[in-house]
């Protein structure tokens, strides 16, 4: 789940905590204000009839007090006014057959359920009466009794919570709307952050991030930046390690060469020595015992000749390769000749160069050769091939990197190449991460496809 929807479904629930509390305090707001009506309601008829009460007084003061009360023509329309809706007011001592004057109930609100009705009494109880004296100078004016009518006060106390839940509805789609733009707005640079850390991913380190107005978010930038910067540092050090490391085993390669050719060679070449002299000299005699002597001195011979033969083969792949000094082109067009020329029943290699390769030299040309050498040791030893292309391509521009291709049609299994440990896969690989290139071995038509990559700048 987006981390969006997460927050706006928090805030969603914290909104609805929010409007079963305003809808609690509502009920109770709107129970208790019946309680309040009333008492309003008598103090506003009492002060009525205390004036008239004073002047009733006042005229017939002949008259007993006694015959004053109950106040005469207290029933008005005007005394009906200042009653409010759903409260019944009584002046005590009341009159014979007198019933209590009410204010408007119809229309309070609506009928409520009876579980809402149910509730409501039990958890807040009934309204208490309000008695106020019509007079505090006259004890024996009388005075008068106010009452909250149950059933108004519960329809009153529903239309209130009908009103704060339509509003805080209202109000509830307006927050989750306007909380959503908001959090989307704030977490959009989360998706470039991703971005920078998928291009760290691929090996682009050091990936600059705008500056975050979020202090949290600028933080996690600063953070990724770092990391970038941390992780080009390390790389550049493998690189310059892994360099260093193909220098020195280069140079064990040359002299463990120099070693081979200057021992192993001459004392070869002592023997095959020794073995034509012995066949010579017994090719002069013509008895059967020295016949068998020229024999196993010619087998001695062939055997050096054979031993002579892979001697030169690992002394050309110990040795550094010509590419440094003579130049890509030359060293492959030698490279796939040399090949031809071993067995006519070799498969058929195809050489193919594009763009300009008089000037790649160095290290980029060296690893370069060794990628050609060894994908076509590969194919011509481990597969049935019977057609190898080798294409070499030099890519300007902002690419600026020399591409090599290396092809066969021997059925061979990609998975199982590109997961073989053998030395000569491992070290192009080096060669190539060191170089800052990339190395792919991916399945072909009808074979094994070998891609490398190197950046010309290296």
């Amino acid at each position: 789940m987006r981390l969006v929807l997460q927050l706006v479904a928090r805030l969603f629930i914290v909104v609805i905590l929010c409007l079963g509390a305003a809808t609690v305090w509502a009920t109770i707001d709107a129970y208790r204000s019946v309680d309040r009506a009333t008492a309003a309601s008598a103090e506003r008829v009492s002060v009525a009839l205390e004036a008239l009460y004073w002047r009733e007084l006042m005229l017939r003061s002949s008259r007993m007090r006694e015959q004053l009360l109950p106040a005469p023509e207290w029933r008005t329309i005007q005394t009906m006014g200042l009653i409010s809706p759903g409260i019944c007011v009584r002046v005590e001592p009341a009159g014979a057959f007198e019933k209590p004057l009410c204010g408007q109930s119809k229309g309070i609100g609506q009928t409520p359920p009876r579980w809402f009705a149910a509730t409501v009494e039990a958890v807040l109880g009934s309204h208490v009466p309000v008695v106020q004296p019509i007079s505090t100078r006259a004890a024996n004016a009388g005075s008068v009794a106010a009452t909250a009518d149950p059933d108004a006060a519960i329809a009153l106390a529903w239309q209130h919570v009908l009103d704060n839940i339509h509003l805080a509805l209202l109000m509830a789609v307006a927050i989750a709307l306007l909380a959503s733009l908001a959090i989307a707005h704030t977490l959009a640079p989360a998706r470039q952050i991703v971005t920078a850390l998928q291009r760290m991913a691929r090996g682009q380190y050091r990936t600059p991030l705008p500056r975050f107005r979020s202090v949290e978010l600028a933080m996690i930038g600063q953070a990724v930046g770092e990391l970038g910067d941390r992780l080009a540092q390390a790389m550049e050090e493998r690189a310059a390690l892994t360099r260093r490391l193909l220098e020195i085993r280069s140079d064990e390669r040359r002299a463990l060469a120099r070693e081979l050719h200057d021992e192993f060679g001459q004392n070869l070449t002592a023997i095959l020595a020794f073995a034509n002299t012995i066949e010579a000299a017994s090719a002069q005699e013509k008895d059967q015992g020295n016949n068998e002597v020229a024999q196993d001195a010619r087998m001695i011979s062939q055997a050096t000749h054979r031993i002579m033969a892979c001697l030169r083969d690992t002394l050309n792949r110990l040795r550094h390769p010509p590419a440094e000094e003579l130049g890509l082109e030359a060293c492959l067009v030698d490279l796939v000749d040399s090949w031809r020329s071993r067995n006519a029943a070799q498969p058929m290699i195809q050489l193919d160069l594009k763009g300009d390769l008089a000037d790649v030299r160095g290290a980029v040309a060296a690893a370069a050769y060794r990628v050609a050498q060894e994908c076509l040791t590969n194919s011509l030893r481990h597969s049935s091939a019977r057609e190898i292309v080798l294409r070499i391509e030099r890519r300007s521009g902002a690419e600026n990197a020399l591409l090599v291709h290396v092809e066969d049609d021997g059925g061979g299994n990609a998975a199982k190449v590109a997961a073989s440990t053998g030395f000569g896969l491992t070290g192009i690989r080096e060669r190539i991460t060191a170089l800052g290139g990339s190395l792919s071995i991916a399945d072909a038509n009808r074979g094994v496809r070998v891609a490398a990559t190197i950046p010309l700048a290296a």
